[in-house]
């Protein structure tokens, strides 16, 4: 098959004119360097976790999902080994040259930005507010999609320019209530959704959810019961990975260190985990799974 694009997680190739094939890999990435070794299951949660989330939300917006049935996708796709599981049959879409993100809760970037300004992405916030609580609204945080190094914030006036002021708000208002349904959802699964990046494009003529959906890559997962404001909840995601490296001494230059075994155990059963809890799904039952 023909290699669209390669990137730290995934790979993509062309279906003819109008699909394409979309291959989420078990990499892992960490300051920005992708690591040699691979956690199992990771793409298929990716996977699994992006279907889901296209299906419960397809009353509210269209998506690129054409198929993730291992007997649907092209007969081509045998060529690329055992991706049962990990490969979605999508359409193309003309993508927003923007991230998508929403935030409910101050954390990560969004935390050190309110301890030294007292905003979130430029926007005053009440003051006395403490890491990890509640916003008062989810809001709306675009970024750029740098080819290199970071993205960098920037206003919705700034997202307007790249985009047009129409599709910037229809933007806001489709990730706003996508990320209110989604967080509902997981918050009746002991699962909070702190924050979230989605990818949107056009696919004819209609605003589209595109790429992965609420997976541990792309958002904030927190367990509920140990939510606590004033203090950084444990999260489904690649945690262990960046807290190993940062006390590894690694000073985040290419190549990395080796991982040890439990750190990639643990770092999978936090994928695994993820997506059990939150889609009340056992994996085993999903495409690929190992016998």
């Amino acid at each position: 098959m023909t290699l669209v694009h390669s990137g730290k997680v995934r790979e993509l190739y062309a279906v003819g004119d109008d699909q394409l094939l979309m291959v989420a890999s078990d990499r892992i990435s960490a300051f920005d360097v992708v690591l040699a070794e691979p956690i199992p299951d990771k793409g298929r949660v990716l996977t699994a976790m992006t279907v889901h989330w296209l299906d419960a939300l397809s009353d509210l917006a269209p998506s690129h999902l054409l198929s993730a049935e291992p007997a649907e996708l092209p007969a081509e796709t045998a060529e690329l080994g055992d991706v049962a599981g990990r490969a979605m049959l999508v359409r193309r879409a003309e993508m927003l040259p923007i991230e998508c993100i929403v935030r409910g809760y101050l954390a990560g970037s969004g935390w050190k930005e309110y301890q030294s300004a007292g905003t979130l992405h430029g926007r005053s916030l009440p003051a006395g507010l403490r890491q990890a609580d509640r916003l008062p609204e989810p809001l709306f945080t675009p970024s750029t999609k740098a080819t290199e190094g970071h993205d960098l914030n920037i206003s919705f006036d700034e997202a307007a320019e790249l985009v047009g002021k129409e599709t910037a708000g229809a933007a806001r208002h489709l990730c706003v209530e996508a990320y209110r349904r989604a967080h509902a959802a997981a918050e009746a699964q002991g699962i909070i959704v702190a924050d979230t990046k989605f990818e949107l494009g056009f696919i004819d003529g209609k605003l589209a959810l595109c790429d992965e959906v609420l997976t541990p890559d792309s958002s904030r997962f927190w367990p509920a019961d140990e939510w606590e404001p004033g203090t950084n909840p444990p999260s489904y995601d690649k945690q262990p990975v960046r807290d190993w490296l940062e006390a590894s001494g690694w000073d985040k230059v290419p190549p990395p260190p080796a991982l040890p075994a439990e750190v990639v155990q643990s770092t999978s059963r936090r994928y695994v985990t993820a997506y059990e809890r939150i889609c009340s799904r056992r994996l085993a039952q999903w495409y690929g799974a190992r016998r």
